[in-house]
């Protein structure tokens, strides 16, 4: 009886180095010998630092206030997500020629699938550096890659050597590459699960394997279970295309706490134009809208609304989220953080009421100035105050 031949799998993970500072410095070539730190405002965290600015200290998620005293001379921007998202699109563009199994993790990373492709591109090894090679030439970023027989080995990989970091594990070698490294650099293994295994004297991706597995579950339950695998280099998830969309949304911190209504009720205006462009860039529509309002001492307070219909229209989520935030904004405090988020998606059904013709008219307001603000930018066009 014939056995059935088992093809090994290979994943590439790609991760695009320093990308929202490195789209900046494609943006403004005069910043790429300078420290170029991205984040959100004054009180903010860094969203991505360049490698010039990581010398001094700074890293991703670190307060901006510590970053400016690590990093005076920086240069701080706050950043532009229409060009990270396109950025992001032609990237993931670029992948779709190489695979059908693309699996996007978020704007400037994702897993590729290449098990196969030998007969179409030649060795795996040379597609994944093609691949490498085309980012660098058609988008000016740079991106590291990891290449291995699983999802998690790729990933750890691709971290190896940034940035531009090129390093293959090949079959059987997982559990040896793994082993030299922290113990934090697996996947999961976050500030208080590494507390733990320090307290345990495991330091090592090697120390963690030399524990018995049902020790590891008795321990930490059922991410004990996971971490033995991990531990390995055992890794049985598949590469896969995301589902569709499941909610989009919104938030911003302000520079200082305020409690300045019309200042408030004019952001909620421009994050509901914000969300609601992308529910119509990628033809969807949303029947249940929800308002996040966040103090100065933390507290957080959210308004859920369900319309009769789903819809993708400016005025008619402003109207439902104008509501939800009065609502919400039920103490004296300052207000530190306002979200939107929409949710309950379905694809847009081009069927409108026949006797309301509100609807239709403003949607079709709507798409004109979508196209006003893609083609001169979000500025171009703006709304009144809020009534």
């Amino acid at each position: 009886m014939d056995q059935a031949i088992t093809v090994p799998r290979l994943v590439a993970h790609l991760d695009l180095d320093a990308f929202f500072a490195a789209v900046e410095e494609n943006r403004d070539p005069s910043l790429r010998d300078k420290p170029v730190i991205v984040g959100g405002g004054e009180r903010g965290v860094v969203s991505t630092a360049n490698y010039i600015a990581r010398r001094y200290g700074v890293h991703s998620a670190m307060p901006l206030r510590t970053a400016r005293r690590l990093c005076p001379h920086g240069v701080y921007l706050k950043g532009d997500f229409t060009h990270y998202r396109e950025y992001s699109r032609r990237f993931m563009a670029i992948l779709d020629e190489y695979s059908p199994l693309v699996e996007r993790v978020s704007l400037d990373e994702a897993y590729v699938d290449l098990t196969g492709t030998e007969r179409l591109f030649g060795p795996v090894q040379d597609t994944a550096r093609n691949i490498q090679e085309r980012v660098q030439k058609d988008l000016s970023l740079g991106v590291s890659v990891g290449l291995a027989g699983n999802k998690l080995v790729a990933k750890v990989a691709s971290d190896q050597d940034k940035p531009l970091g090129f390093t293959v594990v090949r079959s059987g070698e997982e559990k040896d590459f793994l082993a030299p490294l922290p113990v934090e650099r697996l996947p999961g293994v976050g500030p208080v699960m590494l507390s733990r295994l320090h307290d345990r004297g495991v330091y090592t991706v090697g120390d963690l394997a030399e524990v018995p597995a049902d020790l590891l579950q008795l321990s930490f339950g059922e991410i004990g279970e996971i971490l033995a695998q991990r531990a390995k280099g055992e890794d049985l998830r598949r590469v896969v295309r995301r589902g569709a969309v499941k909610s989009v949304s919104r938030e911003t911190t302000f520079e200082e706490d305020t409690i300045d209504i019309a200042f408030l009720e004019s952001t909620l205006l421009h994050l509901t134009e914000d969300v609601c462009r992308r529910l119509r860039r990628r033809r969807l529509e949303s029947r249940t809208v929800t308002v996040k309002v966040r103090y100065s001492d933390f507290v957080t307070h959210t308004r859920v609304r369900t319309l009769h219909r789903p819809l993708d229209v400016d005025e008619i989520f402003f109207r439902e989220a104008l509501d939800l935030f009065r609502e919400a904004r039920c103490r004296l405090y300052r207000v530190r953080l306002l979200g939107i988020g929409l949710t309950n998606l379905s694809p847009r059904a081009w069927q409108d009421e026949l006797f309301n013709q509100e609807i239709p008219q403003l949607r079709e307001l709507d798409l004109k100035l979508d196209i006003i603000r893609d083609k001169y930018g979000h500025r171009a066009v703006q709304r009144g105050a809020p009534r």
